[in-house]
């Protein structure tokens, strides 16, 4: 696999599939989605702020396929675009790791509403909440990492 981490410019067309930095959209868009499908799917109690969940998926997402098109079709030819891309990165992480935070606290505090009322709140809501908290901290990660390698291609561009 090609790293465009020491090279210089943005891959464009197939060569997105082949560097690095890059290779991450593929899951950024796998767990971003099941982040936005798990917390859509889940029970909205008292008001919570699922809906910044929410909104963090479903823009990190959207997003994130928008910066994949781009990379594919080539309009990432710009000496702008490497500092760009780690910083879409780095405001991701911030997003994601904020919205991952508040889904883990009130899926912990759930749980004691679903030990207390079993039959009001089932065990599976409570088991797609945790899929939910781990999906959107894989998906933390990812951006992480991706971030990390688009700032190292950004310094050596």
């Amino acid at each position: 696999m090609a790293s465009s981490v020491t090279g210089s410019g943005l891959p464009s067309g197939c060569n997105v599939f082949t560097t690095l930095p890059d290779i991450f959209f593929i899951p950024e868009f796998v767990f971003g989605g099941l982040v936005w499908c798990l917390v859509a799917s889940t029970h909205v109690f008292t008001p919570n702020p699922l809906g910044w969940v929410m909104f963090v998926s479903v823009f990190c997402f959207v997003f994130t396929t928008l910066w994949f098109f781009i990379f594919i079709a080539g309009g990432n030819q710009s000496s702008i675009w490497p500092g760009l891309d780690a910083a879409y990165h780095f405001i991701a992480i911030v997003f994601y790791l904020s919205s991952s935070v508040v889904l883990a606290y009130f899926t912990i505090s759930y749980k004691a509403l679903y030990d207390l009322h079993p039959d009001v709140f089932p065990f599976k809501i409570y088991q797609e909440d945790v899929a939910a908290v781990v999906m959107s901290f894989i998906a933390t990660l990812l951006y992480f990492i991706h971030a990390i390698l688009s700032a190292l291609r950004w310094k050596s561009s």
